[in-house]
């Protein structure tokens, strides 16, 4: 689940493109460290390409396996975090947040009414939230897979039904073949007996 605990990247939403390619760039980091390119560099370089890979993980590490705009928002504080809240409102992703009386709960659409300071109380409603979301995915998990075991039926029985009209589409078409074979046997019969009744 992506996360952001550090300041809040200005544009995070609302600019969503150029906050994937920091990340990108991130990765193209660790790829060259992978592949040794990043050895042949002079120690200048290292150093400073280290940096930016230190602050581009400390700002946005948490979100790289972020890869679309999310379903909704949590946020702890939003006095603190008005800007990750104006750029959910500009988007209309659903906010839900834990809302003090130094406030207003009209800016977000699902007010938790709690002390935003108190990391108990942030705690203690954090653990209640992820354990609502990783219900909420497992039903969801649940329900995919009988959709998919739903699916895996009706194209077996499908098969079935195409297996069986081939079968009897066999069974017809033999069925003919056996009887224009004895109409001919038939036929040839006759023109025997009339051959031999004629002689």
């Amino acid at each position: 689940m992506p996360y952001i605990t550090e300041r809040w990247p200005g544009g995070m939403l609302t600019n969503f493109v150029t906050i994937r390619k920091a990340v990108k760039k991130m990765s193209a980091i660790d790829r060259t460290k992978q592949d040794g390119t990043f050895e042949a560099l002079s120690k200048r370089e290292k150093l400073q390409i280290d940096r930016l890979r230190a602050k581009l993980e400390k700002n946005l590490g948490s979100i790289t396996d972020m890869t679309r705009l999310p379903g909704a928002l949590f946020v702890v504080d939003i006095r603190r975090e008005h800007i990750a809240v104006r750029e959910a409102q500009k988007l209309n992703i659903p906010i839900f947040a834990m809302v003090d009386t130094n406030c207003d709960p009209r800016e977000v659409d699902f007010a938790i009414p709690s002390n935003d300071d108190a990391s108990k109380s942030i705690d203690i409603i954090l653990n209640y939230v992820s354990n609502a979301i990783k219900g909420g995915l497992n039903e969801r998990q649940k329900e995919k897979d009988q959709a998919d075991l739903i699916k895996e039926k009706e194209e077996s029985s499908k098969e079935d039904l195409a297996v069986s009209k081939d079968k009897e589409e066999e069974s017809e078409t033999n069925e003919i073949k056996d009887s224009t074979d004895s109409t001919e046997k038939k036929k040839r019969v006759r023109k025997k007996i009339t051959k031999k009744t004629e002689e």
